[in-house]
């Protein structure tokens, strides 16, 4: 995870539950007249997100800000495809891992740092059914170890 994460506006906590997050990219989010008033007033869903390496460009993919109330005729689509700003070198690097079968990247941050709008993007790779299971039984052992101690106390 980058250092410095600013204040989180959107957390995708499914992703950690459906894929193995093999590392983190940040990246800016290209956006349009007053899509970063709702992103500061924490107006964004990144739930069904994802994002797309298309022409050469990272694109954000059913990222939801909802429309500006204050706004006027000229607010944006909530859900139309937002272009993500990377380094090249980032870029090239996401082409070869999502050509891999099985990697996906999926957002799962969404924060304001030094005034701009970040998404954190994580490279993932799908998680079987098993494994899922395996997650939400450790988790719950983890739960019970944690108030077996706390009523003991």
């Amino acid at each position: 995870m980058p250092k410095g994460l600013g204040k989180t506006l959107a957390q995708n906590k499914k992703a950690s539950h459906d894929y193995f997050i093999e590392e983190t990219y940040e990246a800016g989010i290209v956006l349009q007249g007053t899509e970063i008033k709702s992103i500061r007033a924490g107006r964004v869903n990144i739930k069904d997100s994802h994002a797309r390496v298309d022409k050469g460009e990272v694109k954000l993919i059913n990222l939801h800000i909802s429309t500006y109330e204050q706004g006027n005729r000229f607010n944006h689509d909530p859900t139309r495809t937002r272009k993500l700003l990377m380094h090249r070198k980032e870029i090239d690097k996401l082409i070869g891992v999502t050509q891999q079968q099985g990697y996906a990247l999926v957002p799962l941050k969404i924060y304001i740092k030094n005034g701009y709008a970040k998404v954190l993007i994580g490279v993932g790779r799908g998680k079987k059914k098993y494994d899922k299971r395996e997650d939400l039984k450790q988790k719950q052992m983890k739960r019970d170890i944690d108030r077996a101690i706390k009523d003991r106390e």
